[in-house]
């Protein structure tokens, strides 16, 4: 895809346009975007080596029951990496506050209409679960796993996305290891609007070891970087694979919410990995 046709893709999609709020239920509010626009920057557009799914909290769904009184709920989306497009997030807003003055006779019957609507987007299987407002075990905050990156006293100049940045530990580049490491500090802006994401990101990884200063001030360059969740993600993990002597990896960012939502993409180099069920206090 040039650059002609990615502009006027990106051009037609509701995000970042002033948009009305309908009262009625609408799947074509919906948007694709192909995913392949930042895989083929990312020169794995055919092939990925990686696998995975994007996780999606949807904080504000609500809708009529058969005697016209309103319930919220919350839900949950698992989009799967090999998905041709991943979801423009204002559209699905949109498309769930479409639902608020539909009757449904059920939960069940709204977790189905759900399914089927990004089924029929995406081409994909997906998986939704829907929770009562009093469901509060599935929305916990959790603690990070690993050791964080943010308490080290370090200098920092770059603020616009810099790859070179990362390097293997000093004083022994054959040293290898395993260990899980976070960082509250990722910060990018929405490709689209220019507005601010805030992410934790969890690195998991085996092989060999990853300099953590270098580490840190890469995270902290996306500061200034426009990007999507997904692709911010994607971008990470294949920085890190490309750098580094790495057996295993798996990179998960939990984003700060928006519009009642929240992403939380997940990419593993291991096939039958699951997205962890983490939940910062930001979300």
């Amino acid at each position: 895809m040039n650059n002609s046709s990615k502009s006027e893709l990106l051009d037609s999609l509701s995000l970042g346009k002033a948009t009305e709020y309908g009262g009625d239920y609408d799947p074509g509010l919906l948007q694709a975007v192909p995913r392949v626009l930042n895989r083929i920057e990312l020169g794995v557009e055919h092939t990925q080596p990686f696998f995975g799914e994007d996780v999606w909290n949807a904080y504000e769904l609500s809708w009529l029951n058969e005697k016209g009184k309103p319930v919220v709920a919350l839900a949950r989306i698992s989009i799967p990496f090999n998905s041709e497009c991943l979801v423009e997030s204002k559209s699905l807003k949109l498309y769930l506050n479409s639902l608020n003055q539909t009757r449904f006779a059920s939960m069940r019957s709204v977790l189905n209409v759900l399914t089927r609507d990004l089924e029929a987007l995406l081409d994909i299987p997906v998986t939704v679960n829907v929770f009562s407002a009093n469901d509060l075990s599935e929305f916990r905050v959790t603690n990070m796993p690993g050791e964080c990156l943010d308490d080290q006293d370090i200098i920092v100049n770059e603020y616009q996305l810099t790859p070179s940045l990362l390097q293997c530990a000093e004083g022994d580049k054959h040293r290898t290891t395993s260990e899980i490491l976070h960082s509250h500090l990722l910060k990018s802006n929405c490709l689209i609007t220019n507005q601010p994401d805030w992410a934790t990101v969890i690195i998991d990884y085996s092989g060999q070891a990853i300099d953590r200063e270098a580490l840190l001030r890469y995270l902290i360059s996306f500061r200034q970087h426009n990007e999507f969740h997904e692709q911010c993600v994607e971008r990470i993990f294949m920085d890190l694979l490309r750098t580094h002597k790495l057996s295993r990896l798996s990179v998960q960012a939990l984003y700060t919410r928006r519009g009642g939502l929240d992403i939380n993409p997940f990419r593993s180099t291991d096939e039958s990995a699951q997205a962890p069920l983490l939940r910062i206090n930001r979300q």
